[in-house]
């Protein structure tokens, strides 16, 4: 059950599963301790908010903490403290009056708990299944979500509540499922009690009835269980689904729920008898269509099965000693084979092609399932039903014909390459070979570009397998060659699409496979096999291929210089595709160079600085192509590289600025512009490397950092930049496909073994930079030399003791900015004093601090004292102040990497993983490039890992100049200043408490000092951005109190011309978004007792022990009587008049009835002139009604003693004699009112239809239900506004009114 792994582990403590990746770091020896220490407080301050009944904020803070803990280190905890962990949370999340969004943040934690479900076992854990579903049943089939009693979060709204859709709807679907292998073993039995009687084909319940059976029956019990498990259910429902022919709704999910019990139990279901009507619902559930009227039938579309479910089934049915369902299936590619032809195209392509992924690659997941996955708990395949080798060859046989018709579809190659990479993993001699035979008439054909991307982009998906060989395919490797050189035409200027995919292919096979000369090998070695020396002749062709590629790059920059591609008053920045072309050919470069051998490299670098020293380039497109080239040289090999650029470099640039004229030029000389983007592109490498030029360097910093030409001192500042990044980080500094390079004679090491070789993740030997002691000074000194001054001087011009111009102020911006961005790293957090008494919590709140590599310096510090100054003085200077917003966004947030590169890196890294991998094999078998890859994300993972926990004055100041920019009389400084504004706010955890008086305060009425560009401001942040914070919709009392209010009495402002559109879209939209992301907000935050005690185990367990945080009696009382008074607490938190009727119905709950001046205004708004007006209060006024609606009475019956029918022993659906009596029968009406009072009226449709529910319940006699026809005394204060509907007074409800039912 424990993580893999090398030993070294806590003595007593073995981890269930952790994070294999943190070993391999430069500091991981450390995070041993860090880990323990991190999980004890978690344990310690979780187990105390739970105790003292604090969910918000103590107990909401510390689960997340948890999830960053799980995201950081994976699941480094024991099985006892993974068992209570889930236990806790699974409490909490079944809190039944708990809200809405603090329920999805424990459900997706809870989600993540178990999502290795191999880790623990049945016998570890048990969960009950009906809190989860009285859940669901409250929450997605709620009675008063129509009525806008309850609000969920992320809900599509309208005026009229015609629909509701909510996102919460699937974090409880996954949580269910995640939750399903541990019910207990007689749970399928009480689910079967208790949704049978719902089962009524006539009826809107059955959909609901066989949802609930896919989603909750539990498949994965043990085959000693089984007869308490599907065997209950499973002849029943299989005669149930072939009974239908017409395609219900429901179907798909009985199919669902079929193909997860194959799934789950591979050999103990018979399927043989079902399997030609399987395949037959299959067939027609594809909606294809046949003969020339191609009448497709729109239910079929919606109705259809799921694709991926279909292929689960027919994956877990083959195999076997029948091969029935092998035949079905080649039988069913024979049938549809015709519909993947290039000239077919329809809506239901769409669904053959997912056919087509999806299959291949559940049969490699079903392999490595029975083949090469660790046994656990989950019931094994028997030995009987194992895929065999004949069962692999018949599948990849019929399928293979359909995927090579895929490959030229009009929906792109996409899945047909992913369907050959998963088939060439199980039968490479069969897919390989006729994908080659398409592929090589491609490349010689120039006429037919959509024919060559597509065979590319296949055989990059089976390109691991091809260079691999084995057993299947030795021959495989000798193609590569042949089709590298092919490719090489490929990189085209005049054909964009083609040029990517050749880099990407030619990056592919690049790094599978060392370029390395082997051909002397054949002269002293006579053990090779044919392959092998056929291997070797090619290999003296690598160095051909690299300078023909160099050539080609050469070409293809030369027809992308600006002068080329741009007419005069085009602009002069890179278009998004040059920038795409840029990147694929820095990067397939950089691979080749990377996996080249010394006597190539020298070749290539000789070739590449030659080419660069002799042309002089624009520095906006093609000089960065080129730059780009020399820059992957010289990472890799340091030492040669920069022997031969920095020298030229320096003395050109040296050389060109000797005359102090050029420094006050404003148009520079494009050679010393192209020299210095090559020196800023070229310093990006080992700093250990840079530090023996480092006095060159510093020279030429010093000569140009403080040009007069603008796109000069910007090339400088990145050479300042690339300088302090380069060496202050930590990265690798190697990524070559074996382990230390292949720089070896090759009689001790021969590389062809190598070709597509796996990583081995315990022997990676990554070569880290580690900035050593040296490499800090120079930053230090590169900071106290070019940083410093400059702050000096801003300092000075902001308390106005130095004069600058706009251009130099900017200039000192800039390089400030480049200094902060270079060092971030290395710079310490802000100090300050932490602002407290923000939120209440008897709990530590407390910012963890993680272990980075570095150790700060905190004599260091950054800050920018002048945006009051420019907003006062000169305003109009944005470009200073788009500056200025960068500076303070980046102090805020930046640790040595931004989030959004990180996020853009991740997604690559999982690209590029999803198309090498080798998911039949598993364990992590990924080329070494790729784990590198990985570990220096979660390097990178905890550099950003930022909490923000602590949030101080010079947080708090730097907030108040980002709203203040916000406000800004130009439009482009309000939006810049707006994002870096909301990226804050979703830092610093509270501060929205502390920010929201000072941005409501523009919105008085009664102040005439706003302008109209601060009152926009003011909108938008409040409106917030798409994926961050939106003040004015919050999640708590306290700030809508203050928000919602403000925005009403806006509208009574004299000196805003809010007629203006902007205004008025802005409101509407304000209003617009406040009614979408609006939930209803908790009031009762009450704690079972059941979580305590739980919470009290939690923190008594050991490894890590948190039992030093256990709490004394008078604590538990103190935090028991502030949880009772918070719910005891009365809440009356209440454009105008349409914003202010909508933000009140907003506050109507299902647990709380509304005040009865609310109600008032509701029942005076039914005749209110305005539709919208009366139709949110026809809302309103139903859930108000159905709040005040009395209980009536319920009495219980069995039906068997009404009937006179004795239970029957089996299950018959529709008439019977024991429902007889629920049909209208004319002939004996009651007639008088004791026959009447004596008959049982039956309100629910279905029961009695399939089975009886267990506990049946009718509504009793009229004289025992509450009176009717009341007067005036006799009806509640609250309910008498509803008396008088019928008499409404003359309504003029003004805004002032409206905002004084607060």
């Amino acid at each position: 059950m424990a993580g893999s792994g090398p030993p070294g582990e806590a003595p007593g403590f073995v981890p269930q599963k952790e994070i294999a990746y943190n070993k391999l770091l430069p500091y991981g020896d450390r995070l041993e301790a860090e880990a323990s220490r991190l999980l004890a407080q978690i344990k310690g301050n979780l187990g105390r908010a739970v105790q003292l009944q604090e969910l918000w904020p103590g107990g909401l803070f510390w689960t997340r903490k948890l999830s960053t803990y799980i995201r950081l280190y994976g699941r480094k905890f024991s099985k006892e403290d993974h068992v209570l962990f889930i236990k806790l949370l699974y409490e909490l999340v079944t809190i039944p009056k708990l809200e809405i969004s603090m329920m999805q943040g424990f459900a997706r934690l809870l989600i993540n708990l178990l999502k290795k479900k191999e880790l623990l076992s049945r016998d570890d854990l048990e969960l009950p299944w009906r809190p989860l579903y009285e859940m669901l049943e409250r929450i997605l089939y709620s009675k008063t979500e129509h009525l806008g009693l309850n609000w969920f979060p992320n809900t599509a709204y309208n005026f009229l509540f015609l629909f509701c859709f909510s996102s919460v709807e699937n974090v409880l679907k996954t949580l269910v499922k995640s939750c399903r292998p541990y019910f207990p073993e007689n749970a399928s039995m009480e689910m079967l009690n208790e949704w049978q009687p719902l089962m009524c084909p006539f009826d809107v319940t059955m959909q609901k009835a066989i949802t609930y059976f896919e989603l909750f029956l539990p498949t994965s019990l043990p085959p000693e269980l089984h007869h308490k498990g599907f065997k209950l259910w499973f002849d029943e429902f299989i005669g149930l689904w072939f009974s239908v022919q017409n395609l219900p709704q429901w179907e798909g999910h009985l199919v669902n729920l079929f193909a997860r019990l194959a799934t789950d139990n591979i050999g103990y279901i018979d399927w043989d008898p079902y399997v030609p009507k399987i395949f037959t619902r299959i067939l027609r559930s594809l909606n294809l269509p046949v003969g020339s009227g191609q009448v497709l039938v729109p239910r079929f579309l919606t109705n259809a099965y799921d694709i991926g479910h279909a292929v689960m089934w027919i994956t877990a049915m083959m195999g076997g000693p029948s091969k029935l369902v092998q035949k079905h299936l080649s039988g069913l590619f024979n049938s549809i084979a015709s519909f993947y032809h290039p000239s077919n195209n329809g809506r239901w392509l769409n669904k053959l092609m997912k056919l087509l992924q999806r299959l291949p690659s559940s049969v490699v997941r079903r392999l490595h399932r029975e083949r090469y996955k660790k046994n656990t708990w989950l019931t094994p395949v028997p030995d009987s039903h194992k895929l065999t080798d004949q069962d692999v060859t018949g599948f990849v046989e019929c399928i293979i014909q359909p995927v090579l018709l895929a490959m030229f579809s009009k929906t792109g190659s996409l899945e047909a390459a992913q369907a050959l990479q998963n088939l060439a993993l199980m039968r490479p001699e069969l897919v390989i070979p006729p994908v080659l035979e398409k592929t090589y008439p491609a490349l010689e054909t120039l006429t037919e570009p959509h024919q060559l991307t597509a065979t590319l982009s296949c055989v990059i998906g089976v390109a691991r397998s091809l260079v691999s060989g084995g057993k299947w395919f030795p021959e495989g490797p000798t193609h590569m060659l042949p089709l590298l050189m092919r490719a090489l035409p490929g990189v085209d200027p005049n054909d964009f699409s083609k040029c990517m995919i050749t880099f990407q292919f030619i990056a592919t096979f690049s790094t599978l496979v060392p370029l390395v000369d082997c051909s002397s090998v054949l002269q002293e070695r006579d053990d090779l096999t044919e392959v092998e020396r056929e291997l070797c002749s090619a290999t003296a062709e690598f160095e051909d291929f690299v300078l023909q590629f160099m050539d080609r790059c050469f070409g293809l920059i030369e027809s992308s210089t600006l002068e080329q591609t741009r007419e005069e008053t085009e602009t002069e920045k890179m278009t998004h595709l040059e920038s795409l072309v840029e990147l694929g050919l820095s990067s397939t470069f950089s691979t080749i160079l990377t996996q080249c051998s010394k006597e190539i490299f020298k070749v290539a670098l000789e070739k590449v600085f030659n080419f660069a020293v002799s042309n002089i380039f624009e520095t906006r497109v093609a000089g960065r192509m080129v730059a780009d080239m020399c820059r992957a040289a010289v990472k890799c090999c340091p030492e040669e590289s920069l022997k031969l650029f920095v020298p030229h470099c320096c003395s050109v640039i040296t050389h060109l600025t000797i005359n102090d004229d050029v420094l006050h030029d404003e148009e520079l000389d494009k050679e010393l512009l192209w020299n210095l983007q090559l020196l800023s592109e070229i310093t990006r490498v080992d700093g250990k490397k840079l530090l023996p030029y480092r006095e060159q360097l510093v020279k030429i910093l010093q000569r140009t950092l403080h040009l007069t030409c603008k796109q000069g001192y910007i090339l400088s500042c990145n050479l300042l930049h690339h300088l302090l990044r380069s060496t202050t980080l930590i990265y690798p500094t190697e990524y070559c496909s074996v382990p230390g390079g292949f720089d070896k004679p090759l009689s001790e090491y021969f590389p062809i073994k190598d070709w597509g070789k796996p990583g081995d993740l315990w022997n990676l030997n990554i070569q880290w930079h580690v900035p050593s002691s040296k490499e800090i000074t120079f930053a230090y000194y590169l900071l106290d030399s070019f940083l410093q001054p400059e702050l000096t001087k801003l300092e000075h011009y902001a308390n106005g003791k130095q004069e600058m111009s706009r251009d130099d102020v900017q200039q000192c911006l800039t390089i400030v900015h480049n200094c902060l961005i270079g060092s971030g790293n290395i710079l310490p957090p802000l100090k300050g004093e932490r602002i407290a008494h923000l939120v209440p919590s008897l709990v530590s709140l407390e910012e963890t601090k993680l272990y980075t590599g570095i150790n700060y310096d905190n004599t260091l510090f950054v800050s920018i004292p002048m945006v009051d100054y420019i907003l006062d003085n000169s305003e109009d200077d944005t470009k200073s102040l788009f500056l200025i917003i960068k500076i303070i966004g980046d102090l805020l947030q930046f640790q040595g990497s931004h989030k959004h590169e990180f996020d853009s890196r991740w997604k690559s890294f999982n690209l590029v993983k999803k198309s090498m991998e080798n998911r039949l094999q598993g364990k992590k078998q990924h080329i070494r490039a790729l784990l590198i890859d990985r570990v220096m994300l979660q390097h990178e993972l905890r550099t950003l890992t930022v909490e923000g926990c602590e949030y101080k004055n010079i947080h708090q100041d730097m907030i108040r100049d980002l709203l203040r920019l916000s406000t800004s009389s130009y439009g482009q400084v309000r939006n810049k200043a707006q994002q870096a504004f909301f990226t804050a706010l979703g830092t610093y955890n509270f501060c929205c408490r502390d920010i929201i008086p000072l941005v409501l305060e523009f919105l008085r009425p009664d102040r005439h000092d706003v302008t109209q560009q601060q009152f926009k401001g003011t909108l938008y942040c409040l409106l917030g951005n798409h994926s961050g914070v939106c003040l004015a919709n919050l999640h708590d009392w306290d700030c809508i109190v203050q928000t919602w209010p403000a925005i009403v009495s806006s509208g009574l402002s004299k000196a805003m011309s809010l007629e203006k559109p902007s205004i008025v879209r802005l409101f509407d939209d304000l209003a617009e978004k406040i009614h979408r992301q609006y939930e209803t907000i908790g009031l009762d935050f009450s704690v079972p007792e059941k979580c305590v005690e739980i919470a009290i185990l939690m923190q008594k367990a050991k490894n890590p022990s948190a039992s030093g945080m256990m709490l004394s009696s008078e604590e538990i009382q103190l935090g028991i009587q502030r949880q009772k008074e918070k719910n005891a607490e009365t809440l009356h938190p209440w454009k105008f008049e349409h914003i202010g009727i909508g933000f009140l119905s907003l506050l109507l709950r299902d647990d709380k009835i509304l005040p009865v001046r609310a109600i008032r205004f509701f029942v005076q708004c039914l005749n209110h002139d305005a539709i919208v007006v009366r139709k949110m209060a026809i809302s309103a006024v139903a859930g108000i009604l159905k709040q005040l609606k009395r209980t009536h009475k319920k009495v219980a019956i069995c039906p068997y003693e009404v009937s006179g029918v004795p239970k029957p022993s089996s299950i018959q659906a529709g008439d019977r004699s024991d429902n007889q009596w629920l049909h209208f029968d004319s002939e004996s009406l009651p007639k008088t009112k004791q026959a009447w009072e004596s008959c049982c009226f039956v309100e629910k449709t279905h029961w009695g239809y399939y089975t009886w529910p267990q506990n049946m319940v009718v509504y009793a006699s009229a004289e025992q239900q509450p009176k009717l026809g009341r007067r005036r005394e006799e009806l509640s204060e609250v309910s008498m506004p509803g008396f008088f509907l019928s008499s409404f007074e003359s309504l003029d409800c003004s805004i002032s009114r409206l905002a004084q039912i607060i």
